[in-house]
């Protein structure tokens, strides 16, 4: 049941739950309550209430994955499904936290829109910024102003980066991260090929010759998403040594 955590519930509890009619109830509320009703301890689903953050976490990233699809396809009218179950997996965590008496759904909505606002004040103060560019430093100079949540990470140079990002993403960060720091990528990168390779490129191309590459690892038993992981985490490793 656990992978198909969101049509489960959707096609099970679809018109089960009771929720008032006078119009005053939004339908972003009315989720939040069939979730709670859902992990009622005395009425609520025996599913729901066994659930952990940790033994949905999986959900998480396969309804994410669904959504990726929908959208590389274009197809709206499934989008519109996926999004729904990927909206589930946060109201569902959120109620686990508000339990717990740790926050709420309400407390994760006005996090990201004061962040959103604090860190547009060309749009929501005086700020100026013409073009996109300058919207991005001055993102950055925003975030690095804020109070750190979560561990904090040691390093000069990545400590910000998610270690749990997927090996390309990972890839793309680290990559962004040394030409942020105008780091010697010399011994891991061969910038010249880079440059010939980028040359041309589009997103075609791009996704053959990755294709090819992962058919290549492939054949000869190699899992690509370690074997990337792993040198970009290299990398990593090396340039703070050195920059320590």
């Amino acid at each position: 049941m656990k992978a198909v955590f969101g049509k489960t519930i959707r096609k099970k509890f679809a018109g089960a739950v009771q929720v008032p009619r006078n119009g005053e109830m939004s339908s972003i509320e009315k989720l939040l309550e069939t979730v709670a009703q859902l992990r009622e301890p005395e009425t609520g689903c025996p599913w729901d209430i066994e659930q952990t953050h940790q033994s949905i976490a999986d959900c998480l990233i396969e309804e994410a994955s669904e959504v990726l699809q929908t959208i590389d396809r274009l197809d709206f009218d499934h989008m519109e499904e996926e999004l729904g179950d990927l909206l589930l997996q946060v109201v569902m965590h959120a109620q686990m936290a508000k339990e717990a008496g740790h926050f709420d759904f309400e407390a994760v909505a006005e996090e990201i829109n004061a962040k959103l606002v604090r860190r547009h004040p060309h749009v929501f103060g005086g700020a100026e910024q013409k073009d996109t560019e300058g919207v991005l430093n001055q993102w950055e100079a925003i975030k690095a102003q804020e109070r750190k949540r979560g561990p904090q990470h040691e390093g000069k140079y990545f400590k910000d980066m998610p270690n749990v990002l997927p090996a390309l993403l990972f890839a793309r960060s680290v990559y962004k991260q040394a030409r942020k720091h105008q780091l010697d990528l010399g011994a891991f990168v061969d910038t010249a090929a880079v440059t010939e390779a980028g040359a041309g490129l589009d997103e075609a191309n791009a996704g053959q010759q990755l294709f090819t590459l992962v058919a290549a690892c492939r054949e000869q038993g190699i899992d690509p998403e370690s074997a990337l992981r792993r040198y970009a985490q290299q990398l990593v490793d090396t340039l703070e040594v050195e920059g320590a």
